[in-house]
């Protein structure tokens, strides 16, 4: 007999760890599972270079940068036209939450861009030892 009540208590004391365990994920922030995202909202022309808008989260205390970077389409090797642009770490509100930001892209030497042009472009967070994440594409005409 005491071996049974033993395991209804034992039982009883998982049932219980197993309701808690889900609440504490239940009351744990929904912004926290996405953090440090990115999504190109949209891609415009801004002379010389070009202009994206960014939906970004990121985590409290990232040490990240945010790039973009922009490839003129169509034009064949000779006339590769190539943008860069990048959102220092201070710049950037991490707090979990998403926040917007316009990314102003500079012509590199001998590039340019028109309105009508397609170009592919790729944004991502750039770490101090170099290394890239959450890296977002996407093809657009100005």
């Amino acid at each position: 007999m005491k071996s049974s009540g033993l395991r209804r208590r034992l039982a009883g004391a998982a049932a219980t760890a197993v309701m808690v365990g889900a609440g504490v994920l239940a009351g744990a922030p929904s912004a926290a599972a996405k953090a440090n995202l990115l999504a190109i909202d949209k891609v415009s022309f801004h002379a010389p270079g070009l202009q994206v808008k960014v939906t970004y989260s990121c985590d409290p205390g990232m040490d990240h940068e945010l790039v973009a970077n922009a490839t003129a389409l169509g034009r064949g090797t000779h006339d590769e036209s190539i943008a860069a642009g990048t959102i220092k770490k201070d710049k950037l509100v991490c707090d979990y939450d998403s926040h917007i930001a316009q990314v102003t892209l500079r012509p590199a030497v001998g590039s340019h861009f028109a309105k009508g042009d397609k170009v592919q472009v790729a944004v991502f967070y750039f770490d101090t030892d170099g290394f890239s994440y959450a890296r977002q594409e996407t093809v657009a005409v100005l």
